[in-house]
């Protein structure tokens, strides 16, 4: 008899979730145990029994309105009366088209061409061939290498694992057959501050030492996110800008996490006032909807690349230019720059900074910091995830720590009450575990 897979049980479904489903980074031989998700609106997560959790985490920092907003679900429904997807090789169509003038309209001037692509990893992959690529179009085929920094995150496909810390990045089992590139100390310079000629020391020597087979400068403007959850001051970019212009190198910035307003500002370059050569966006491109992403870069790339051996960019993702994802992320983009972000994100800062306070207090905690919608606390040592992710759900919230690292994104449409409810019952949660 074929199995029946519409009519189950929640404890059928999941079981077969834990007999053939791999979640990331997770293990086939003693799963963690899944919490079920049936629906979801606003800033609550429901479940399977019924119980409501307030979301901390925005999936993984890409929800950023919320979930089951009616502007992105009339934009879905009213694409997929046209068509949801159709090749992007030698087509195109007014989403994608509307989405590329979108992004460049709203990101630093230089950057005036778009390929799309359909995740994060993905965009940074593009990225990187975009540097290699130029400069092999150039002629100068010798520059391969890339300088990323300490403490950072870019992905996990292959290019992008090349570029994580190799020990904090979660991908030295990899290090023989990753490309060999090279790191620089994370900087140490306070959001805010100006960097200091220390701070500056180590990839300023790397830069002039390596440059002449120095493609590009990758990092994370601003937020090193999964590689420690650390902010820094918008100086070190400017600084580093002038140090890439001087010697003849790239700067990509992977603003994957931090784009669309998440640290304060609308893409976390502005900060410093600079552009980079090149920058990756995703995430919360959709809203949180469906997976897509993009790599933008300046005229003199695209130009170089174009110009070169190959006359074209040698890449091409199936599901490029998704006429469903493109048409939800200009809702997205149109949802976020009709409100007033800037204040909204300002009010959230404000209610993580007071509601996280008192987890300082905590003898298990080294420090709390926040910027934008962006809240952290760092505990001495790494938590016991299994347990304190109990306790949050006890407590009607959902926050997924890693390491050492217990922090919230959450959307930007959640209220004052919620927010302070959030706050007290990880400060609650993590005070129960000492």
């Amino acid at each position: 008899m074929p199995t029946d897979y519409q009519n189950t049980s929640t404890d059928q479904w999941l079981q077969w979730d834990k007999d053939h489903i791999w979640h990331p980074y997770s293990s086939v031989l003693n799963p963690p145990a899944m919490v079920p998700v049936v629906s979801a609106k606003g800033v609550r997560l429901t479940l399977a029994d019924g119980r409501e959790l307030i979301d901390g985490m925005s999936s993984w920092w890409s929800a950023i309105h919320g979930y089951n907003h009616p502007a992105l679900n009339a934009a879905a429904k009213a694409q997929l009366d046209d068509m949801s997807h159709v090749m992007f090789g030698g087509l195109t169509h007014p989403a994608a088209a509307t989405l590329g003038k979108r992004l460049v309209d709203i990101t630093p001037a230089p950057l005036t061409r778009v390929f799309i692509s359909d995740s994060g990893s993905v965009a940074v992959e593009v990225a990187i061939k975009m540097a290699l690529q130029y400069w092999h179009s150039i002629g100068q085929p010798q520059k391969t290498r890339l300088l990323a920094l300490r403490n950072g995150y870019h992905g996990d496909t292959f290019g992008a694992m090349a570029t994580c810390d190799p020990v904090t990045g979660m991908h030295h089992l990899f290090n023989k057959v990753l490309p060999e590139h090279l790191f620089a100390e994370a900087p140490k310079t306070a959001f805010g501050e100006p960097a200091t000629e220390a701070d500056l020391a180590n990839i300023k020597s790397l830069v002039q030492n390596h440059h002449q087979e120095l493609a590009a400068v990758i990092l994370e403007p601003v937020v090193q996110g999964a590689g420690g959850m650390r902010f820094y001051g918008g100086d070190y970019l400017k600084q580093l800008r002038t140090l890439c212009d001087d010697y003849d190198v790239l700067l990509i910035h992977d603003e994957i996490a931090t784009g669309f307003g998440r640290s304060g500002k609308l893409f976390a370059c502005e900060h410093a006032g600079i552009s980079p050569d090149i920058m990756c966006v995703g995430k919360a491109l959709t809203g949180g909807y469906l997976s897509l992403a993009a790599t933008l870069c300046s005229e003199k790339i695209a130009h170089g690349i174009c110009e070169g051996e190959a006359g074209v960019f040698m890449h091409g993702p199936t599901f490029m230019g998704n006429p469903l994802a493109c048409s939800i992320a200009n809702a997205s983009i149109d949802l976020l720059l009709a409100s007033d972000w800037q204040t909204n994100i300002q009010r959230i800062e404000a209610g993580l900074k007071t509601g996280l306070a008192a987890a300082a207090e905590l003898s298990s905690v080294e420090t709390v910091r926040c910027l934008g919608a962006i809240g952290v606390i760092e505990m001495k040592t790494p938590v016991n995830m299994a347990s304190l992710q109990a306790k949050f759900i006890d407590r009607g919230i959902w926050i997924r720590p890693f390491g050492k690292l217990v922090y919230t994104m959450p959307p930007y449409i959640i209220s004052n009450a919620d927010l302070a409810l959030l706050c007290q019952q990880m400060v609650a949660a993590l005070a129960a575990e000492e």
